[in-house]
């Protein structure tokens, strides 16, 4: 049988968690509220410099957006358009990968690639966002593109990565699929 010291206990101790618990509610959503503008703002400039990563003789771009998909077209200090970039997402070996895909659709080539995030394997998938891999993807033609052991001979080879094979393709799948849809929108000879 329980005594009115058992219940008066229990139901302090439930008052006491119901009143942390709501403090701690209020506080996360207080400190949610405060870097959401930070968070946003940080992600803006990220989606900035690798616009003009991947459209390295743009001066500004321009967000265009069409049939629902938004491009970032890039202009030199003439106005002259010198490219179109595309973000495009997709699956990796751990998560999802995005990646920033610049552009020349007059010419057909690929300038170059920047990747914004990844949850690849430290020491391996990660190793996606090293220059020397980003390097298989600048100033080639538009393609099927192949993922190879060694050194690349042909344009349409990309080298792998030792042990992150998985991550190499699904990059080279990400990419193919931006030019794909740039191809579709903006076609040849903009």
């Amino acid at each position: 049988m329980e005594n009115k010291n058992d219940k008066k206990s229990m139901f302090n101790l439930i008052k006491t968690l119901t009143i942390i618990g709501i403090i701690s509610g209020l506080a996360l959503s207080f400190v949610f509220q405060w870097t959401q503008p930070h968070i946003a703002e940080h992600e803006r400039q990220a989606l900035e410099k690798s616009i003009y990563t991947v459209l390295s003789d743009a001066e500004e771009y321009q967000e265009v957006e069409k049939n629902g998909l938004i491009f970032y077209e890039g202009f030199d200090q003439h106005g002259s358009q010198v490219g179109v970039a595309y973000k495009s997402t997709g699956n990796g070996f751990q998560g999802e990968i995005v990646i920033m895909v610049g552009t020349d659709p007059r010419q057909e080539k690929i300038l170059g690639i920047s990747i914004l995030q990844h949850q690849e394997t430290p020491g391996l998938g990660a190793r996606i966002t090293e220059e020397q891999f980003k390097n298989n993807f600048s100033d080639k033609p538009f393609g099927d593109y192949e993922v190879v052991t060694g050194s690349t001979e042909e344009p349409y080879e990309v080298e792998a990565i030792s042990g992150a094979t998985i991550s190499v393709e699904n990059v080279v799948q990400i990419v193919e699929q931006a030019v794909e849809i740039i191809r579709k929108e903006y076609g040849s000879g903009v």
